[in-house]
């Protein structure tokens, strides 16, 4: 642990190469983070979706994928594990996350998770052992990562959905009083993206009656 006890893991590359295979359900790919300006990788449909929540929560500041190996003796035999995220946080902790669906965590996953959070621990570091999250909520949040870029943000439109959503509102309500949807409805997606604006994500899928509001200052 002394030797890479200064290492940013949160700037540095995948040790490992992403693996693609053919016929299978979940997929490797590349995932353009806002938090980091570049792109993060993953290697399922699960990981993506972690990834897209990390992006979203305003705590993180930092993300990269297969930052290192780990390696230890389990008794028997060397073993070896890649965790799937490191993350930095706003004030400075880090955090090492493995995505994995509860009904796939085997023994061996087990005792790499177990291996992971004590090194982890040695360090200060946090671990989370992440699963599926709530399914209604992370079909929003996927429609909201559509909208992330910042070209979604015109200032002049944002002013107006602002003062329009200072109370709770329906969502085309809004944005028809704010101007033309199809200029207005991108940065009000954007908006709900960044937190700026406010609706209940875990309840339903977002529709032209959903309320929206401006999100309080604490």
């Amino acid at each position: 642990m002394g030797q890479v006890w200064g290492t940013r893991f949160e700037t540095t590359e995948p040790v490992r190469d992403f693996r693609w295979t053919k016929g299978v359900e979940s997929f490797a790919g590349w995932y353009y983070c806002m938090t980091v300006q570049g792109h993060v990788g993953y290697e399922s449909w699960l990981e993506r979706d972690r990834l897209i929540l990390m992006d979203r929560d305003p705590q993180v500041v930092g993300i990269a994928s297969q930052p290192f190996w780990l390696h230890w003796h389990d008794g028997t035999r060397s073993r070896r594990h890649a965790p799937d995220y490191f993350v930095r946080l706003a004030d400075g902790r880090a955090r090492v996350v493995d995505v994995r669906a509860d009904h796939q965590v085997d023994e061996a996953a087990t005792e790499s998770f177990a291996a992971t959070q004590h090194a982890c621990e040695a360090a200060g570091w946090e671990f989370a052992r992440v699963g599926a999250p709530d399914p209604v909520f992370m079909a929003n949040v996927r429609w909201l990562a559509r909208y992330r870029r910042r070209r979604c943000l015109r200032w002049p439109v944002a002013a107006r959905l602002l003062d329009v959503f200072e109370e709770p509102l329906p969502l085309l309500d809004g944005v028809l009083e704010a101007g033309d949807r199809l200029e207005v409805l991108p940065v009000l997606f954007h908006l709900l993206w960044s937190g700026v604006l406010a609706a209940d994500l875990r309840r339903e899928l977002l529709h032209d009656d959903s309320l929206v509001w401006k999100e309080r200052v604490r």
